[in-house]
């Protein structure tokens, strides 16, 4: 029910975020999907990749800061309102969202998110009955 993130540190300075990119390039690791948020010392990139585990071991080869997490991935449809909808099954479960980002492949909208509490999270999707994405899904997808 959860997919792996890799949440990588970046020193906000000229070309830091051009380095990792070009490491996953030249290793071929596709991303999928991508956000950064920032402070003014450094940012905090967060990615899903087609081969999180390989990711995971070639930025660290390269002494890169990096983690790999568990995150959500929830499948809407594409209709305005979709991903308010879904958020506020989990907000009425009294659950906080962390963050969380979107995207869209081929014709599903997929909301990437991290709560409080992920147990209560994946009851909030079972009893729902709402459509989560794997990992496999994700890189078939993406194609």
């Amino acid at each position: 029910m959860t997919i792996n993130q890799i949440s990588i540190f970046v020193e906000n300075k000229y070309g830091k975020l051009c380095e990792i990119l070009a490491l996953l390039a030249k290793e071929n690791i596709h991303i999928i999907a991508a956000t950064v948020a920032d402070t003014s010392e450094y940012g905090i990139l967060r990615l899903i990749v087609n081969e999180s585990d390989k990711a995971y071991k070639l930025l660290k080869a390269n002494n890169v800061s990096v983690n790999l997490t568990d995150v959500l991935a929830i499948s809407t449809d594409r209709t305005a309102g979709s991903f308010a909808r879904t958020l506020s099954l989990f907000t009425h479960s009294g659950l906080s969202i962390e963050y969380m980002y979107c995207f869209s492949l081929k014709d599903k909208s997929i909301l990437i998110l991290r709560t409080n509490n992920r147990e209560t999270a994946r009851e909030v999707i079972r009893r729902n009955d709402l459509d989560y994405i794997t990992e496999n899904d994700l890189v078939s997808f993406a194609g």
